[in-house]
């Protein structure tokens, strides 16, 4: 009899964690012959996010000269970029040649992991970065001794892994769901779209991501207002030559802040009301935003205002007309 009960209950628990195989990504617009020229587009899109980036972490990589904490965490950020727009571009430009728009769950959940941690990385790398500038422009004298290289590899160090173990525990948590569908209304996956499938208690992965939420959202704005204040109340009581560093470094750092920022909204809007007025094509390119305008913007921002990286592409250009 307790042979009999066991078997039925390890049956019962078997059917309870069955996982859906697949999921149907239904944002996806049957566009017929517009969809070649969007392939197009987004191919040229992700050749030029691969160049870019990859062409600036070469520089800072080769060149000495740029092997400072700034160029270091610059690096860290052209790395993420590649990590992010990998994650979803070759996927995405599969499925636009595709009459059917499937997905494995295994798949699915190894975008998840990579679209967050890639969020995740950002914004810690940015946070760090306006603390980097934070201590040149404030304490610009003992900046040397403040941010050693033993320093700058710790930061980027915990950037990185505490953005892959914390999202880790959220997917993991969004795995382990019992799910009563599988079509998510977006052209990728994200862990929101697939924890509103749920039919089992979602309250652990509920709490759990709020609270990763908070620590990856509401300490590095903390860090970066904090920073920039200081920053801020320096400029206006120092010098001139104090206020051109700060307007030159922080401008592209400002930029990149903000381009980051709306993007994020634009996801979490379109992700968490009802836009059902808004056009598909329109909500796509709001999810989309700061997974190609980001890793495009950055290196292009970062390249054209940094004095340094622009005088070393006038060297080599200068070099190659010889």
């Amino acid at each position: 009899v307790m042979r009999l009960c066991l078997s039925m209950y390890l049956k019962e628990i078997m059917i309870n964690a069955t996982q859906v195989s697949y999921f149907i990504l239904s944002a996806y617009i049957d566009a017929k012959l517009l969809k070649y020229l969007i392939f197009v587009l987004l191919f040229v899109v992700y050749v030029l996010i691969v160049g870019c980036n990859v062409l600036l972490i070469v520089v800072i990589c080769v060149n000495r000269t740029l092997h400072e904490p700034m160029y270091m965490f610059l690096c860290s950020l052209f790395v993420n970029e590649l990590y992010g727009s990998t994650g979803l571009f070759p996927f995405l430009l599969i499925q636009l040649l595709s009459d059917v728009h499937i997905i494995s769950a295994p798949l699915c959940f190894l975008q998840v992991y990579c679209v967050h941690t890639y969020l995740t990385v950002e914004f810690f790398n940015l946070a760090v970065m306006s603390y980097d500038r934070y201590l040149a422009i404030c304490y610009p004298l003992q900046y040397n001794t403040l941010m050693t290289t033993k320093k700058v590899g710790a930061l980027i160090a915990a950037a990185w892994l505490a953005a892959f173990l914390g999202i880790a525990s959220v997917t993991s948590l969004s795995f382990s769901l019992q799910l009563c569908g599988n079509i998510i209304n977006k052209v990728f996956c994200n862990n929101y779209s697939i924890v509103t499938l749920a039919c089992s208690d979602t309250t652990v992965n509920n709490v759990y991501g709020l609270i990763c939420t908070s620590v990856s959202a509401l300490l590095p704005v903390v860090l970066i207002i904090y920073t920039y204040m200081r920053i801020l109340k320096v400029c206006f009581s120092g010098s001139k030559q104090t206020r051109q560093k700060a307007v030159s470094t922080c401008t592209p750092h400002l930029a990149s802040l903000l381009n980051y920022t709306f993007g994020s909204c634009f996801d979490v809007l379109q992700s968490r009301f009802n836009m059902s007025s808004v056009p598909n094509i329109v909500r796509i390119f709001l999810s989309l935003y700061f997974l190609t305008c980001q890793p495009l913007f950055n290196p292009l921002m970062y390249g054209l205002n940094l004095s340094k990286i622009r005088s070393l592409w006038k060297n080599l250009f200068s070099m190659k007309l010889r």
